[in-house]
């Protein structure tokens, strides 16, 4: 087999490859997503979750206070609890989003989870010389938070017969006070679906 020909049957080859794995894709409308469930946890049970637990925090008077002034807000540990390889941000950063524009908190980023590194780089230019010293951050610049939002994920898994499983997931969250340590508000949401005993849970 001469040069050309092989050429052309690599390409005819490649070809059918290719158009056998093409695949259809569908955009998700995720403002109206009439799709089916999965087992696992999607982007639909993160907005659930964060959603349910901001507006129950905007309800409860636990972010409230005088003078239209703004509680500082940190973020410590959000824990997965799952068999399922999730990030927590997915969770966290809705809500903090929320909180955000609901003019009650400011997240700060200078420690916890939410941590900005560059809060540190660039006070640790103070004394370098390549750097006009009156555009560096001051000392005692940085404010303290005065609460902190921790929780977890967890999952439950129950067999209700050879066919059919159901699982449980809890959001477990809780807002303390810093200064007395108190949580002023606790909020859970309960997420939970039933289907084959096949589906993957994880």
């Amino acid at each position: 087999m001469n040069k050309i020909k092989l050429s052309l049957v690599v390409s005819t080859l490649s070809l059918l490859l290719l158009s056998g794995c093409a695949q259809k894709v569908t955009k998700i409308d995720v403002n109206n997503d009439t799709g089916e469930q999965v087992m696992g946890l999607d982007y639909r049970d993160f907005n659930q979750a964060a959603g349910e637990a901001v507006q129950s925090m905007l309800k409860s008077s636990a972010l409230d206070k005088k003078n239209d002034k703004r509680h500082v807000l940190a973020i410590s540990n959000v824990t997965n609890d799952t068999m399922q390889h999730i990030d927590t941000d997915q969770l966290v950063k809705k809500i903090r989003v929320e909180l955000l524009n609901s003019g009650k908190v400011y997240v700060t980023t200078a420690i916890g989870n939410a941590e900005d590194k560059m809060n540190k780089e660039a006070r640790a230019l103070r004394e370098d010389a390549d750097f006009k010293q009156d555009t560096i951050a001051k000392e005692g610049t940085l404010i303290a938070p005065d609460m902190s939002l921790s929780g977890k994920i967890l999952q439950r898994n129950i067999n209700i017969n050879k066919d059919m499983q159901q699982v449980e997931y809890y959001f477990m969250l809780t807002l303390t006070e810093v200064k007395t340590g108190f949580a002023v508000w606790e909020g859970e949401t309960l997420i939970g679906k039933r289907g084959s005993s096949k589906s993957v849970a994880w």
